[in-house]
């Protein structure tokens, strides 16, 4: 079959390629991760063995060791993997519309002018853009926790409450605080998980290039960490870092933090914002996080030892120099959510997780980085949408469970031809387990071998022989059973 990859970012490989530096199969069942997941990383370590670097873990021991690689790594090997299947990469191109004929996608037409015909269509974007401008039903935010009975839904308040003054003499909340009103718990909203961009650091001096003063830098859009850090001024650095290869860190938005690198509440009408909206969106997370990093490296309000380890940290000189070695991708966790012809939820992820007719296994925790921050009654603050419930975890993985086909195919009353293997039919609550890359690459393979089977047997997507589609990801090495009790 003849494929082409229309990519609206500069770059290829989504978040793996941009600064994603481990893809948190940690936390998952790695045997249970076969296909390109696995062929993926199988080429990582063969690239480092040629550079002559030693991995501290090997693909074939599946324990729960980081699995690290560098950004730069991750997009040759995807450019790599694309050439050699014959894909045709097109970069910097956005939707703009698509055409259709009786339920079935028959061309694309970008923002560019130009058009993409094809039989088959495969919406693997974070946003879902295609899916959206094909008509296809989605969901945006959160659903309410008595619509499908999920106790993770809706509003949920898993962190202590922060008694900081958030509000300046006016009684106006400080920046970065979100909202006034108390969300009350498992009510269903518009709010979705925090972005943030994953950073790619280091410490160094050879290959760090400093943090910079950003041009409209206002140190008083940080004054909530000021206050934070006075109050609590044996805390650290406010994000995670994981050691990577080429000695670097990759520094991303602590979930449990109380403040971090995550824009929380500003992302809100990113899904369904056009494209200068997004940018404005993307700006606006892009100036945070440079400020902020600004900010723990100089501000007197900020611990000297904070102050001190955002000195010797700085970008990876040897990565993304093209961008000004900021990452290009931003960190959008959760966007659109199709209604498809299954909607999973949090019982399938806990209970009934058998499936008739699976396309790979998940067991990723039910995992949502903060919704909103809200100024307290009592003038502090609280943040809200964080589920990260223990009881979901088994030795720091989660539980898993098959995934069905039916997930990533529309209603075939909507829509033939098209794949959704990203922004899956699933509730927040679900989403949350399933929404990283790990999961997303063994439905996107899924899918592409379903897209080829479907215009073999010429029918739609959901009338596609299941043994067949069976048999196929066995070949390729999928693992589509649970693991032994």
């Amino acid at each position: 079959k003849s494929v082409v990859m229309i990519e609206p970012l500069p770059i290829a490989g989504g978040m793996m390629s941009g600064g994603l530096g481990f893809s948190d199969s940690n936390q998952m069942f790695r045997e249970t991760l076969g296909g390109l997941f696995e062929e993926f990383h199988k080429r990582v370590e063969a690239v480092y063995a040629k550079r002559g670097v030693q991995l501290n873990y090997r693909v074939d021991e599946k324990d729960t060791k980081f699995w690290t690689y560098e950004p730069h790594v991750a997009e040759l090997i995807f450019h790599n993997m694309l050439k050699e299947a014959g894909v045709e990469v097109v970069l910097n191109e956005t939707l703009k519309s698509a055409k259709l004929n009786d339920k079935a996608i028959q061309s694309l037409k970008m923002r560019s002018g130009k058009t993409f015909s094809g039989k088959m269509f495969i919406d693997a974007s974070y946003e879902g853009d295609l899916m959206a401008a094909a008509g296809v039903t989605y969901k945006v935010g959160r659903e309410g926790r008595n619509e499908f009975g999920e106790s993770f839904a809706g509003a949920v308040y898993q962190k202590k409450a922060v008694g900081v003054i958030s509000s300046d003499q006016n009684k106006k909340p400080l920046p970065l605080i979100t909202g006034t009103t108390v969300t009350p718990e498992g009510q269903g909203d518009h709010r979705i998980m925090t972005y943030s961009f994953r950073l790619c650091l280091s410490e160094d001096p050879a290959n760090r290039v400093p943090f910079k003063k950003p041009a409209d830098y206002n140190p008083d859009q940080y004054e909530l960490f000021r206050r934070f850090y006075k109050a609590a001024p044996k805390t650290g650095i406010p994000f995670d870092l994981y050691p990577i290869p080429g000695n670097k860190l990759d520094g991303n938005n602590g979930i449990g933090a109380q403040l971090s690198t995550g824009l929380v509440g500003e992302n809100w009408d990113y899904p369904d914002a056009n494209p200068k909206r997004r940018q404005e969106i993307w700006k606006r997370h892009r100036d945070y996080t440079e400020g902020l990093l600004y900010f723990l490296m100089t501000d007197p309000a900020v611990p000297e030892a904070v102050r001190e380890r955002m000195k010797s940290l700085g970008y990876a000189k040897d990565e993304f120099a093209k961008f000004g070695h900021f990452p290009p991708v931003l960190y959008v966790r959760e966007a659109r959510r199709m209604v498809g012809e299954y909607f999973l939820t949090q019982k399938d992820i806990l209970e009934t997780k058998e499936k008739p007719d699976a396309i790979g296994i998940g067991s990723f925790p039910i995992d949502s980085h903060d919704c909103q921050r809200i100024l307290t009654p009592g003038g502090g603050f609280i943040n809200e949408g964080t589920i990260f419930p223990a009881k979901t975890r088994i030795e720091g993985r989660g539980i898993a469970y098959q995934i069905p086909y039916r997930i990533i195919t529309p209603k075939a009353v909507e829509c033939t031809n098209l794949l959704v293997p990203v922004c899956i039919s699933a509730s927040h609550v679900a989403f949350s387990s399933i929404r990283v890359e790990p999961a997303w690459m063994v439905m996107g393979e899924s899918a592409g071998i379903a897209a080829a089977l479907a215009i073999e047997e010429k029918v739609s997507v959901q009338k596609i022989s299941l043994p067949k589609l069976t048999e196929r990801l066995k070949a390729k090495r999928q693992i589509l059973t649970l693991l032994a009790k």
